[in-house]
């Protein structure tokens, strides 16, 4: 009898012991992985940003940021869609054949709605901010568009890069849809139209 007293006392001192150690591996276990999730900032920079367009005038831009990005929203009015054909013949990538832009923004446009461009804020070359230059300078072959002040790359109205500058390719269009006709949503393009 007293041999089944110590096998059940062993047992009983078993299971006690390998359940203590067990919920201490978890609790243990609980702050570290609870370090691993992101915290509240990180998650609030990769969010999809809203941005309203109802105070935005044609032919003016407004800057806004996206998980630490610059990107410009521009509204485009009928001279400057008007003048995106004349810079074809001056540019290195006019049919946008490299892959910077989501499907639906692949269109002499390079958006969704003519009317509006959303192209990241940031120059291909060295990552630069380029300036919005809307004045047209025929003499130049200017005809609107990003002009980069670091390195002289030039960037038409629909964010497509010119010939014979730094720049090697066109400005990105981030993913981005309208959740109303005067509310975009940048971050987020499942449902764009």
């Amino acid at each position: 009898m007293t041999d089944d007293v110590d096998r059940n006392r062993r047992h009983f001192l078993t299971v006690a012991t390998a359940v203590t150690g067990g919920a201490g591996v978890v609790l243990a276990a609980i702050p570290f992985l609870s370090s691993l999730k992101p915290s509240a900032r990180a998650q609030a920079l990769g969010a999809p940003v809203e941005v309203p367009l109802d105070s935005l005038e044609p032919g003016a831009m407004i800057r806004v940021i996206w998980r630490g990005k610059l990107v410009y929203v521009v509204r485009r009015d009928e001279a400057m869609l008007s003048r995106l054909p004349e810079t074809d013949a001056l540019l290195r990538d006019p049919e946008s054949e490299v892959d910077q832009q989501p499907p639906y923004a692949v269109n002499e446009y390079r958006s969704v709605r003519p009317e509006y461009l959303v192209v990241e804020g940031s120059c291909t070359h060295l990552g630069c901010a380029p300036l919005p230059e809307f004045e047209v300078v025929p003499a130049e072959n200017w005809y609107g568009g990003f002009f980069c002040p670091c390195h002289g790359s030039r960037f038409d109205l629909a964010g497509r890069v010119y010939k014979g500058v730094p720049a090697p390719t066109n400005l990105r269009v981030p993913p981005y849809r309208f959740i109303r006709d005067d509310v975009i949503i940048i971050g987020a393009d499942t449902g764009a139209a």
